[in-house]
């Protein structure tokens, strides 16, 4: 039976890793029975990758990677030092586990892997998220020979003569397998009500808690709606403690990994504009209520709450707006519109329109190692 080996390099965090996580999955299902496979994730210790070492379900390679720290500082003087030894560090695991693709979704620690994968000859391709490309994918896009996109956008900020797929961003295939009775008996929540998601990501965003604390109120709970709150680890208990009385049609938890269960509860979501979060959401058929982080990147998350938003699947609310508005209300009032009704078909459109992202990138890596092996056999 052939071998496949990948390596997939990125991580830093969530928004950089389930991506890999994903494409590696599937992979690995489409391949079973056909072909043996090897994969390896390649990360730092300081990404969300190496926290979530044990849970990866693949082996994780360790590279020492940094950028330069934004304001002044010595520790900048020895980022070239650090980019070598990490290039070094990086030809050495690839002479040692002799890949045949190498993927890069994000993160400092792509630049190193891909740079001498693409120097060696090895296929390499990268899957970017955003609509505003990150460091590395914009560094790399000249030396990639595909590039998977989440954001038609994107395209426009690369430099490449790389084949470009607009793909959208890659999911779990079981992320919209929820089963909702068994999701609101699971949070303690009705089936009678709408369902409010609000999330912030496993950190938690604490502009978007401290705004639904200040427009929590029971009579706009009562108008048949209620509040399942991501509060993020870091704010748990800050917001169990301020909400108290309030929480009677709320179920609060700090942070899920089973975010189907999460999903299948909901009828509307408040969020970020992550690319990952906006791909699973879409991939539930939600309608959501956006609130971009403004410190992102190149105000990246700005860029992809406009294009949904544009696309009629979103409604967007700027952070600086937060403290002028009722959020709850804002969102009651948003689930008994035909606005709402007009981005569930939106989204409905969408999803039955494109075939699922992250079969679109395992099939296309897995022809192209196909493709390779087949020229072996020839030779």
């Amino acid at each position: 039976m052939r071998e496949a080996r990948l390596i997939f390099a990125g991580g830093g965090t969530g928004g950089h890793l389930f991506p890999a996580i994903a494409i590696a999955d599937r992979v690995k299902q489409m391949l079973e029975n056909k072909m043996t496979v090897k994969i390896l994730f390649v990360g730092t210790k300081r990404g969300l990758e190496y926290r979530m070492r044990e849970d990866l379900g693949y082996p994780l390679h360790i590279v020492n990677m940094r950028g330069i720290i934004r304001g002044i500082t010595l520790l900048n003087l020895l980022v070239p030092f650090v980019v070598l030894m990490a290039l070094i560090k990086s030809a050495s695991l690839l002479k040692s586990f002799r890949p045949d693709v190498v993927i890069g979704t994000g993160g400092y620690v792509c630049y190193p892997v891909l740079r001498v994968a693409a120097f060696k000859g090895i296929i390499t391709l990268l899957q970017e998220q955003n609509s505003y490309p990150g460091v590395a994918t914009r560094q790399l896009a000249g030396r990639a020979r595909k590039i998977y996109l989440g954001f038609e956008k994107a395209r426009e900020f690369l430099r490449t003569n790389a084949e470009i797929i607009v793909t959208g961003n890659p999911v779990r295939t079981s992320i919209a397998e929820g089963d909702r009775e068994n999701a609101l008996e699971h949070f303690g929540l009705s089936p009678d009500r709408k369902t409010i998601l609000v999330l912030g990501g496993s950190q938690g965003a604490r502009s978007i808690n401290n705004a639904v604390l200040h427009s929590l109120d029971k009579e706009k709970l009562n108008q048949g709606v209620q509040i399942l709150w991501q509060t993020g680890r870091r704010d748990y208990k800050e917001v169990e403690e301020k909400a108290a009385e309030k929480t009677s049609n709320c179920a609060l938890f700090p942070f899920a990994h089973q975010m189907e269960q999460v999903y299948a509860a909901a009828d509307l979501v408040i969020a970020r504009a992550g690319a990952l979060s906006l791909a699973e959401i879409t991939a539930c058929g939600l309608p959501s209520i956006l609130i971009p982080y403004p410190h992102a990147a190149g105000d990246h998350q700005k860029k992809n709450a406009e294009d949904y938003v544009t696309r009629g699947m979103a409604h967007m609310i700027e952070e600086k707006d937060l403290a002028i508005i009722d959020l709850i209300s804002e969102a009651t009032d948003l689930l008994g519109s035909d606005k709402y009704r007009r981005m569930r078909e939106a989204i409905a459109a969408e999803v039955a329109g494109r075939k699922p992202a992250v079969d679109v990138i395992a099939q296309d890596i897995i022809d192209q190692i196909a493709a390779m092996k087949n020229v072996g056999d020839k030779e």
